[in-house]
Order: C-alpha cells, then structure tokens, then sequence
C-alpha cells in the first residue's frame, strides 16, 4: 500500500510547482487527502485538506491564495499547484489520506506517502 508524491524540485521564489500523488496496492479514491509539510526543525504541518467530493478544502493560513488542491477520484490521484512560492516553503511534502475528512492541524491522517522536497531559492 503506497502513496508516492512526485513533482518536487528546486524553483527561485515566485515561480510554480505541481505536486502529485499517486496511490497503488489499494484505492484511496474514497478517502479524504491532502498534503503535509516537514521543514527541517520543524513539526510536519498540514498544507492543504480535501474530503472524498471535493467539496470541502482546508488550507493552511500561510498557503491561502497561492496554493491549491485538487483530485482525479478516477485516477486515485491528488495534486498540489503551489503558485508564487517563497523560501519559507521549503520543505518535504507529503501525501496522506484519512477514513473520513478531518481538517486542521491536529486531525490525523494514518496513511502516509513518501515525501517530494520542494526547495525554493531566493
């Protein structure tokens, strides 16, 4: 069972990244998503939640307005398009998935991917 996170790399600030996260050896299309950030020092942090439908996103505060979640159910696939990125966005991101939507920092989400690093210059 995996979740495998793609599409990280170096960028200079203010330019763009797509993070995407594929699953294999069983189906997360019916499962809440998102992505997890782990600077070095620093407690892994949610990024950005989505539930099964999509309907529901959370972002966190220092994402809102530059980064935005997405999902193809029928491909098991979540994206990340980070937009306008800063120094401070450095880190390994992760993609993870949850039974049942929870957002905001202290919600859980069990199944764990392996991390892309996003480094950005400035």
């Amino acid at each position: 069972v995996q979740l495998q996170a793609s599409g990280g790399g170096l960028v200079q600030a203010g330019g763009s990244l797509r993070l995407s996260c594929a699953a294999s050896g069983r189906t997360f299309s019916n499962y809440a998503k998102g992505w997890f950030r782990q600077a070095p020092g620093l407690e892994r942090e949610p990024v950005a939640l989505m539930d099964w439908s999509g309907s529901s996103t959370y972002y966190a505060d220092s994402v809102k307005g530059r980064f935005t979640i997405s999902r193809d159910n029928a491909k098991d696939t979540v994206y990340l398009q980070m937009n306008s990125l800063k120094p401070e966005d450095t880190a390994v991101y992760y993609c993870a998935a949850r039974n049942g939507y929870c957002s905001g920092y202290g919600c859980r989400y069990p199944y764990l991917g392996q991390g892309t690093l996003v480094t950005v210059s400035s």
